[in-house]
């Protein structure tokens, strides 16, 4: 079982600028938690995540002598690729592929075709350089633009990326519309036929369905979610109201077993959460 923990994905959509010195300080009171890997930042345009601009400020103060945690970053483009290959001290590079056409236009200034052939690139510099490539498929479960959504659309590209080779993909509800009886048949049927790949969930959810969301998707063979703690945060490139991100106690109460995570440590980040995100 791995949490992915999303610091990242809580913080992008606050207007006000969370200063770097406190940004540090709650990314390394994760660090000592023991999460698989800490979602901890993104090498994107200011202009599009202003919120995110100190990124490789933060990366220098992160203390990773003593943690199991790896680190993560969202990219969206190759340029961004380039720049966090710059960076030994992260292990994954993140890019959104949408199943909407809208969404990734709004998300990457791409077409699907072309983010795909993106995909394609930044693949082979994540391999050059000693990196991994996860691939958040957006819009996964649908979503709020009318436009065609089948759940073939989501095995295509998962076809398309499978024959890049790509060995980890979440599945991402990013404006909450999953249900068990979208998420089931997906996982499912994924799973079963793409043994090389992870699949991972992403999901984004009221406080009232994340449980269902949780164990649709595990029953169905997911071993790695993606989260934030008390829920914190939300795409803002998908619409104007942000729907919060999977509750990582909630997913750790849920699951109710050994997850080799240091419970004082997360208590005491659960505690400074409360003031980062006032």
């Amino acid at each position: 079982m791995k949490i992915i923990e999303c610091p990242r994905d809580a913080m992008q959509g606050i207007s006000e600028f969370i200063p770097t010195d406190i940004k540090v300080a709650y990314i390394n009171q994760l660090l000592k938690v023991g999460f698989d890997t800490i979602d901890f930042g993104s090498f994107v345009s200011p202009k599009a995540i202003p919120q995110l601009r100190d990124t490789s400020k933060v990366l220098a103060e992160l203390d990773l002598e003593n943690t199991s945690s790896k680190l993560l970053s969202i990219i969206a483009n190759t340029r961004g690729a380039i720049d966090a290959c710059n960076f030994e001290e992260i292990s994954y590079l993140g890019f959104p592929l949408s199943v909407s056409e809208q969404f990734q236009k709004r998300n990457t200034n791409k077409s699907i075709t072309q983010a795909l052939n993106n995909v394609e690139k930044i693949q082979n510099l994540a391999l050059k350089n000693n990196k991994e490539l996860v691939v958040y498929l957006s819009m996964a479960f649908g979503n709020p633009y009318s436009e065609n959504y089948d759940p073939d659309i989501v095995a295509e590209l998962t076809e398309k990326l499978h024959d890049l080779d790509i060995g980890i993909i979440a599945l991402s509800d990013t404006i909450g519309v999953s249900n068990p009886t979208n998420i089931a048949p997906l996982f499912d049927t994924l799973i079963k036929e793409y043994s090389t790949i992870e699949f991972g969930a992403h999901f984004h959810t009221t406080s009232d369905a994340w449980k269902e969301k949780v164990t649709a998707a595990y029953l169905n063979g997911c071993r790695r979610f993606d989260a934030a703690l008390k829920g914190f945060g939300g795409c803002p490139m998908a619409n104007d109201n942000l729907v919060g991100n999977m509750p990582t106690e909630k997913l750790i109460t849920y699951f109710n077993e050994d997850l080799s995570l240091n419970t004082e440590e997360l208590e005491k980040s659960l505690s400074l959460s409360a003031k980062v995100f006032k």
